[in-house]
């Protein structure tokens, strides 16, 4: 194998523990997430939790808001036990949490204060155009959520990530003239190179190339960059910028807003199909409006769309990470990438060896055999 004598069995052990016991919670996880998807619909959660607020606020926008924000608080809660345990029972059983219960609680309000902030009027908008823009509303809602997306795209880097991590300059001078001749020679611009306190929240490691125009920027986990060496962290801020060579960002971006395009476009008629309603177990309103019922039910029933669309995506997404290893290699080393992502899957404990099927249906990366296969084999020929 690609990383037989450079494993030891302990971390493969230790991986392959990480792997199933993350398994394993997915699947209660999974089971609880029915159940209350069946509570909200067939078990009549969300009819009651509508006439609720129906009998405190008159039909009409505010309602609808209300609702909707009810539900999302309501499912937040819920969920908010499993994201304890994930984060400290699970990863902090494996070392990987470095958050504290403070930081944590620090983080929870600051996205809930970013949910209201952003959310509520965007929400608003969108149900106000959903009853003033006539039958092709769901056309000019889809429009104004690509607005919201690409905005979003633009701003995150310089302002929102900023509220969560320290992005300091990189100032490893061997690092920064490596990446800089990088990009230099990729023929790519960016606003800076970054570091980014990583490690306060987690042991994991990684890089990334962020933002588009002006916004672009290099963001080095702190933590990548004590476990890399300089050629490795080359190696691998040249994957990232494979992924805008090879346009798969924009490929990613288009067929996300095509694909969403189609899901508005099946919102707008099933939203006036009573049986829609109730077939799942929503006794529709008798005045005033039903979009925000609509759009909550649609929200539940479109995880299902996930378990047809998820393996397409999985394998497009498994042929670009090849088609970005090839350009590192091209740019750099496949022998550096390699030995990076030997490295990273050790001390990210990646399982080396995972289900085939498995793979097939959920893996956004190829296998460690076959990725590290490909590379050690470019890097011997070259």
């Amino acid at each position: 194998m690609a990383f037989a004598g450079k494993i030891s069995a302990t971390a493969h052990r230790r991986a392959a523990d990480y792997t199933l016991a993350k398994a394993r919670f997915g699947l209660i996880e999974l089971g609880f997430s029915v159940v209350v998807a069946l509570g909200w619909t067939l078990f009549g959660g969300l009819s009651a939790l509508n006439q609720f607020l129906l009998s405190w606020l008159a039909a009409g926008l505010t309602q609808q808001v209300a609702l909707m924000v009810a539900f999302v608080a309501i499912s937040g809660m819920l969920d908010l036990p499993f994201t304890l345990y994930q984060t400290f029972v699970i990863e902090q059983h494996f070392g990987f949490n470095k958050t504290s219960l403070a930081l944590w609680v620090q983080d929870f309000v600051r996205s809930m204060a970013l949910a209201l902030i952003i959310g509520v009027p965007l929400l608003s908008l969108a149900l106000w155009m959903m009853g003033a823009t006539g039958t092709l509303w769901w056309l000019w809602t889809w429009c104004l959520w690509m607005v919201f997306n690409v905005t979003a795209l633009l701003v995150y880097p310089t302002w929102i990530a900023p509220l969560f991590n320290k992005f300091q300059p990189l100032e490893d001078p061997v690092v920064k003239d490596r990446v800089s001749q990088l990009m230099t020679r990729s023929g790519f611009t960016s606003s800076g190179f970054f570091v980014m306190d990583g490690s306060k929240r987690s042991a994991h490691a990684n890089a990334y190339f962020t933002g588009f125009g002006a916004s672009k920027r290099v963001v080095f986990y702190d933590t990548l960059l004590t476990q890399l060496s300089p050629p490795e962290v080359d190696a691998v801020l040249a994957h990232e910028l494979g992924h805008f060579k090879r346009r798969h960002i924009i490929k990613r971006v288009v067929s996300m807003f095509s694909i969403s395009l189609i899901g508005f476009f099946a919102l707008g008629w099933l939203s006036q199909q009573m049986a829609f309603f109730t077939g799942l177990g929503v006794s529709p309103n008798r005045v005033g409006s039903n979009d925000a019922l609509a759009l909550l039910l649609f929200m539940l029933i479109l995880p299902l769309a996930g378990t047809f669309l998820g393996p397409l995506f999985a394998q497009m997404s498994r042929k670009h990470e090849f088609e970005a290893d090839a350009y590192a290699a091209d740019q750099t080393s496949a022998t550096d990438l390699a030995s990076a992502l030997l490295k990273l899957y050790e001390d990210n404990a990646s399982t080396l060896t995972p289900d085939p099927v498995f793979v097939k249906f959920y893996y956004s990366h190829p296998p460690a055999t076959e990725r590290l296969g490909r590379l050690l084999a470019t890097g011997a020929s070259n």
